[in-house]
């Protein structure tokens, strides 16, 4: 059991400086390169680097020294080291990852709300980033100060914290090499950038998709035209389009037609998937802010827009282990307010695939480009842009000590057993660390659980979770063998 001096070390530090520093980061629009071309000039990410490491030097953590590293041209980490407290520790390290970057602000905040804007209410803290997931190195030292300040000794701790995730962490590789050789032998990785199914007890992530996407280009004309004059002998951009992506997808049912992006669900993984079921029902789909249908009721309908299957396990598979397309941008698109009757010279779409954990995504996005640019219809110009590659991660075999540990801690911060599920997102840190480091093991979790709206409009930090979760990495870090 971790200390009641130490659970409350954890308490007072949220309430009285987690919160308010976090509220601070919200208020901080520090988008991922993506989607602010003028990062290095706006300077919000170097902001909110150098506000973490202000907060990070004043944490009672015996030893540590923490810094911003910054290679010419790429994006500023924080990396921490606090040496072991346990007298005899080995070199095996614990490492912390997290990141401070942002999606961007996504229209749609109900009244009060907005991106920029921090508001507490009923044990939430709204804003973008707080939860996805700028409170990671705070949480981190916060539980490592714990331990300091309650005697409980502990190995050594290091942390890497990015400011490119959001962007496909295409600046984390270089960092990676740059500073793995002062990670040590890293023996447990602890990332804090996933999610939940309830607030209920402990989430442990045991497999992430992968991603692969672009920019899919139709143009059919050098300029608009009077659609009354040329609709019937000129093909419609969009049309095209539809009939690209029908190679892709089969629209009735969602399912992507070509084997390369498809993989089987290891029986361990579905195990879980019947376990998490269990546990959550219906909340799988039902956390979703579903839109009312115009449908009139009848008989075996709703009144409400209704999930691609019902069955819980069934829907943790699909988002954890299915390969899916979604169109997330587009352009050549005029509001419709502006739509006049104009046969338009070209469209193009921003295309996401979320892939099975076990895919590899270059090779995916490899098979992507040949069945789009393959004979265009119509002899019509199409380019596919790939502008994102990373490949999922399946974790290995849970060591017995730490699946205890887990269960320990669980059970002591929450009163319930943790339960084990993938999750469907991407953290590309995750699989570029496992093959760095192929003997490590790992506990990936997070607070991004019901409603909390990552990436969209009204996404909020359960507080109280946070806590728990603090204290809960905080214990499994006492408890390792090393």
């Amino acid at each position: 059991m971790l200390p009641a001096a130490a659970r409350q070390f954890v308490e007072d530090r949220w309430d009285h400086a987690i919160v308010a520093r976090l509220s601070d980061y919200i208020r901080i629009p520090a988008k991922s390169p993506a989607f602010d071309p003028a990062w290095v000039a706006h300077g919000h990410l170097e902001r909110v680097a150098r506000d973490a490491l202000a907060w990070a030097r004043m944490q009672p953590v015996r030893g540590l020294k923490v810094e911003i590293v910054t290679l010419d041209g790429r994006t500023p980490c924080v990396f921490f080291d606090a040496p072991p407290t346990r007298a005899g520790a080995a070199e095996r390290t614990v490492l912390f990852y997290g990141h401070l970057d942002k999606q961007p602000e996504m229209s749609g905040w109900r009244a009060g709300l907005g991106p920029w804007l921090p508001v507490l209410e009923n044990g939430r803290l709204y804003g973008r980033g707080a939860a996805d997931d700028g409170y990671a190195i705070y949480a981190a030292l916060a539980a490592i100060a714990a331990l300091d300040t309650s005697g409980v000794p502990r190995p050594r701790c290091v942390g890497l914290i990015e400011t490119c995730e959001e962007s496909g962490s295409f600046d984390l590789p270089a960092y990676l090499e740059h500073l793995a050789p002062r990670m040590g032998q890293v023996a447990l990785l602890i990332g804090l950038d996933s999610g939940c199914g309830d607030y209920e007890r402990l989430w442990v992530t045991t497999s992430l998709r992968g991603m692969a996407g672009g920019v899919l280009r139709v143009q059919v004309l050098r300029e608009g035209v009077h659609s009354g004059n040329a609709s019937g002998i000129v093909p419609s951009s969009f049309r095209i389009l539809r009939a690209l992506l029908d190679r892709l997808e089969d629209s009735r049912t969602g399912e992507l037609l070509d084997p390369a992006f498809h993989a089987v669900v290891p029986p361990d993984r579905r195990e879980q998937a019947n376990g998490a079921g269990a546990v959550l029902g219906d909340q799988v789909w039902q956390q979703f802010p579903w839109a009312t249908s115009n449908v009139a009721p009848h008989a075996g309908s709703t009144e409400r827009v209704h999930p691609v299957t019902s069955d819980p396990v069934e829907a943790i598979l699909n988002r954890t282990w299915k390969a899916t397309l979604s169109v997330i941008g587009a352009t050549g698109l005029p509001e419709p307010k502006e739509a006049g009757n104009v046969l338009r010279p070209g469209t193009e779409l921003k295309l996401s695939v979320r892939l099975p954990p076990t895919v590899d995504a270059r090779q995916a996005v490899q098979r992507l480009q040949q069945i789009l640019l393959a004979d265009p219809p119509y002899g019509a110009r199409v380019s596919f842009e790939a502008d994102s590659a990373a490949s999922g991660w399946n974790a290995p075999a849970t060591a017995a000590w730490l699946e205890q540990s887990l269960q320990r801690a669980s059970l002591a911060q929450y009163g319930l057993e943790p339960v084990w599920m993938g999750e469907g997102g991407t953290i590309p840190f995750i699989s570029m660390l496992g093959e760095r480091f192929p003997q490590s093991q790992f506990v990936i979790t997070g607070v991004l659980g019901p409603q909390s709206n990552a990436h969209g409009p009204n996404e909020f930090l359960q507080i109280d979770y946070a806590k728990k979760l603090t204290s809960t990495i905080a214990q499994v870090v006492a408890e390792t063998p090393f």
